[in-house]
Order: structure tokens, then C-alpha cells, then sequence
């Protein structure tokens, strides 16, 4: 783990291993959707974010890992229920967050697992979550979108065509990474840049969802991949 990801990691764990509660704590949880799951989530991630960029004295990124997303959460649970798509393989966890996915792929039996995300804050809570359920993730920072090799035999990515730019980058590297043979999972919830047209829905889920500004407590949430 490198500079920015070892010093978010003693951060997190200063933070989870100081007694207290409130909207701006972290509280290790069972998931709604996946209980099998627990996560160190914020009880209001916009409250916690503002606290730690006072306490930092600068900007932070958005801290995506500390909310249970609706497209993970359907994932994670597709996993589990069918361990047979994960059972001795090589599974990666895109935009991973909080790691939710990645985790579910551990217990489902994978052999190995990574968990991505170019947030340092998310690569240090995947660490601290895969340690309270058990579990080996390998979790790096790396950005993989401009690479043409899989390194996987299962790619899975869950609520990651929330925007343009981040949906242009995606799709293609999701592509190339099924046409070089690997297994591609997406879960979405009705995102509005998700390119439905190019892919397949395998499953849906009524998801209950963590996420901040969200209206309705249950989201339904497709499983898919790439047509």
C-alpha cells in the first residue's frame, strides 16, 4: 500500500477505533441487502465528509466507499446466490468503493480477488472491511480503464455509469475485457448513462439503499452484462 492509500488506511482506522456515535461516525454494519456483509458505513456520509475536510484543511474526495450502493448491493447478492460464478477464480472488483463486491466474491469462494478504485480513502476502507469479514482482497489504486489486459476471469462492476465520463471510459474497457474471454457483470440501478442497449439483463433485485438523496428507500436494481 503507498503514501496516500497507507495514510488514508491510519485515518480510517483512527476513526473506527475511537469510541463516539453520531451522523458524522463511521459504524461497521451488516449490509441491507447482503447481511452476510458487514461494512464500516458513515451514518451521513455528507456530515462525515464535511468534518474530515475541516479536520484535513483541504478538499477530499467524495467519500463514494462510506454509502452502501444499490448496484453493489444487487451484485454482491448475485454472487452469493450463484457461487458457482465465482467458485476458484479470478475475480475483479471494479470502482469497488467499499468493497462490497469484491468481499461477496471471498465468501462466495473465489481464489483470488481484487478490489479497484482510484480513491485512496475507498482502497483503505476495502482494507479495513475485508478485515472485519474475513477475507483476502487485494485492494489497489491503480487506473485500469486504459488497459487492454483482464487479468481476471470475472469482472464485476457495480453503479459505475452515474456520469459521461466516467460511462465513456468505462463501456469500452468492459468490452475488451469480455471480448479477451472474461466473464463482465454490471449492477445498475436505472443510472442515467447506463448503455442498455449493449447489454444483457441477467437478474433484477428490489434493492434497499444507504445512498444519500434518495427518495424512495427501495431501488430496483438490474444485474446485467455485456450483449
Amino acid at each position: 500500500m503507498r503514501g496516500a492509500e497507507a495514510d488514508a488506511l491510519t485515518e480510517l482506522e483512527r476513526e473506527v477505533g475511537t469510541p463516539g456515535s453520531g451522523l458524522d461516525r463511521l459504524r461497521l454494519m451488516p449490509t441491507p441487502f447482503v447481511p452476510e456483509v458487514r461494512l464500516h458505513l458513515a451514518e451521513d456520509a455528507i456530515v462525515w465528509w464535511a468534518r474530515m475536510e475541516a479536520t484535513a484543511g483541504h478538499t477530499l474526495p467524495a467519500p463514494y466507499w462510506a454509502s452502501a450502493w444499490a448496484g453493489g448491493q444487487a451484485l454482491a447478492r448475485h454472487l452469493l446466490d450463484h457461487p458457482e460464478l465465482v467458485a476458484g477464480r479470478r475475480v475483479l472488483d471494479l470502482a469497488a468503493g467499499s468493497g462490497l463486491v469484491a468481499i461477496a466474491a471471498a465468501l462466495a469462494g473465489a481464489a483470488e480477488v481484487i478490489a479497484n478504485d482510484i480513491d485512496p480513502y475507498a482502497v483503505a476502507a476495502v482494507t479495513l472491511n475485508a478485515r472485519a469479514n474475513h477475507v483476502a482482497v487485494d485492494a489497489t489504486g491503480d487506473d485500469l480503464l486504459d488497459s487492454t489486459e483482464p487479468k481476471a476471469d470475472l469482472v464485476v462492476a457495480g453503479d459505475v455509469f452515474y456520469d459521461r465520463a466516467m460511462a465513456d471510459r468505462m463501456l469500452p474497457f468492459l468490452q475488451r475485457t469480455a471480448a479477451a474471454g472474461a466473464d463482465v457483470l454490471v449492477g445498475d440501478p436505472g443510472r442515467g448513462h447506463l448503455p442498455a442497449d449493449r447489454l444483457a439483463v441477467l437478474a433484477d433485485y428490489p434493492v434497499p439503499t444507504t445512498e444519500p438523496a434518495v427518495d424512495s428507500s427501495l431501488r430496483r436494481v438490474q444485474v446485467l452484462r455485456p450483449a
